[in-house]
């Protein structure tokens, strides 16, 4: 899933905040380090969410987030940005997935080059490339 944020600059730097969830605010010196951060944030918030037993919002779309009356001061000077919501849930499960026999053969020399398995390989790349999209 991937939420709107809002990235304000001023004085001391970036803000990035989420309109679906108030309160979930990131800072950094540069805007790289405010996305970077608020990834973690909002995955930090969104687990809290989770353990106080509340429910996590559906992402509304850029579209309804412009449209909502309520957000006009809020978004005004922003940047709109869709970061990822990547939780780790604390346990591993086992999937069956099928690969190119070359593209396995150099995942695992990769992996094993890293001193990695196989799996926290794969799972190292596909949270790399979703944070990156």
């Amino acid at each position: 899933m991937r939420y709107v944020s809002f990235i304000h600059r001023d004085d001391a730097g970036y803000g990035v905040s989420f309109p679906d969830f108030p309160g979930c605010v990131s800072v950094g010196d540069t805007v790289d380090d405010a996305v970077r951060q608020a990834c973690e944030v909002l995955a930090f918030h969104v687990d809290g969410l989770c353990d106080d037993g509340q429910p996590i919002p559906q992402p509304r779309s850029i579209d309804a987030i412009k449209a909502d009356p309520e957000l006009s001061d809020w978004r005004r000077g922003a940047d709109i940005m869709l970061l990822p919501l990547l939780l780790d849930r604390g346990s591993s499960r086992r999937v069956n997935i099928s690969l190119d026999r070359g593209l396995l053969e150099a995942i695992d020399h990769e992996a094993r080059q890293r001193r990695m398995t196989r799996s926290a390989f794969l799972a190292t790349a596909a949270r790399h490339e979703i944070e990156a999209t």
